[in-house]
């Protein structure tokens, strides 16, 4: 086991969850929701509903990353059952949203997650170096705490520089068919383009699914000085063009004082549709066995996987987190 203290500072690990099974959190829902036909689309609800992929995230981090003092997850008014009359998540602490919202509750609740990670800073306690993942990001090898944080105490960013999309051309290209329309720009490169453009840079670097190490001072000063942008990016309940992701926001600042590491290898292993077939799946978690380089696993939308699907790769999760 690593020594937790071989880098010689606390780092921490959040995690934003909610539970969109829940009656309680369904009906807070239909409170706020315009159009009540989005209640039965599967593309609205997915951003709710879950797995159980909470308790995979967490037992992968105690087991692949020791080193990590506390894990905060950040609910609604919720706690994920398995952490109920349980010894074995001690450092695990959950944080309300009215918590972290302390000064700002008139903008709850909120149901994105752009909002609610922008506020992820304000946990009480919280370390200065902290990893921050989505509930379907797993860590699948061990990893040191080097892989997150440099021996200068700076984050190890994954990414890459990208152009902007140019709107303009984008809309003569698609006028005559070179490229696939889009429904909605509310997207995930979107939303790391709208904060690089903020800070004026003229590319962005673009981040991927992976957890992401940041430091709080870096955030919170920020946010401190730009309380229009802050708000700007917590009032809107639902999702919107103009948000910006707080991983992107930490990148660039970091980029902007040249204190950080890059890294163009996200040592992912991504699964972002359902619609693979089985043993395409069973090939590529097979894959991850003897490949230690690969630290991290991302499963979108897992709720929408066929039960035969579904059943595989929890079966191979239990596997692999205990």
């Amino acid at each position: 086991m690593i020594n937790k203290n071989s880098m010689g500072f606390d780092i921490d690990a959040v995690i934003t969850w909610v539970d969109g099974n829940d009656e309680k959190h369904i009906e807070k829902l239909a409170q706020y929701v315009e159009n009540k036909s989005s209640l039965q689309s599967k593309g609205f609800l997915t951003r709710f509903y879950q797995v159980n992929e909470i308790e995979f995230c967490i037992k992968s981090i105690q087991k692949y990353a020791p080193y990590v003092r506390n894990i905060y997850v950040v609910t609604d008014n919720q706690t994920p059952p398995f952490l109920i009359n349980s010894n074995d998540f001690q450092n695990v602490i959950v944080v309300d949203h009215k918590t972290i919202f302390k000064g700002y509750e008139n903008y709850l609740p909120v149901f994105n997650s752009n909002s609610i990670e922008t506020m992820i800073s304000r946990i009480p306690d919280l370390a200065e170096h902290f990893i921050y993942f989505n509930d379907d990001m797993l860590l699948i090898n061990e990893t040191k705490p080097s892989d997150f944080f440099s021996e200068k105490r700076e984050p190890v960013l994954r990414g890459r520089w990208n152009n902007y999309e140019s709107d303009q051309l984008k809309k003569i290209l698609e006028s005559i068919g070179l490229k696939k329309k889009r429904i909605s720009k509310l997207g995930y490169k979107k939303a790391q383009e709208n904060i690089a453009k903020i800070l004026n840079f003229k590319k962005y670097l673009k981040v991927n699914h992976t957890p992401f190490p940041m430091r709080k001072s870096i955030i919170n000063d920020f946010l401190d000085k730009n309380e229009t942008i802050l708000v700007n990016n917590i009032k809107h309940r639902f999702r919107d063009a103009s948000y910006f992701m707080i991983q992107a926001l930490a990148a660039h600042l970091e980029i902007q004082n040249k204190s950080y590491t890059l890294k163009n290898d996200f040592q992912l292993v991504h699964f972002g549709s359902s619609d693979k077939p089985l043993f395409w799946l069973k090939l590529k978690l097979n894959s991850i066995e003897n490949n230690t380089n690969k630290l991290f696993l991302n499963i979108q939308s897992l709720d929408l996987y066929p039960q035969k699907k579904l059943d595989y790769i929890l079966k191979w999760l239990k596997k692999h987190m205990s």
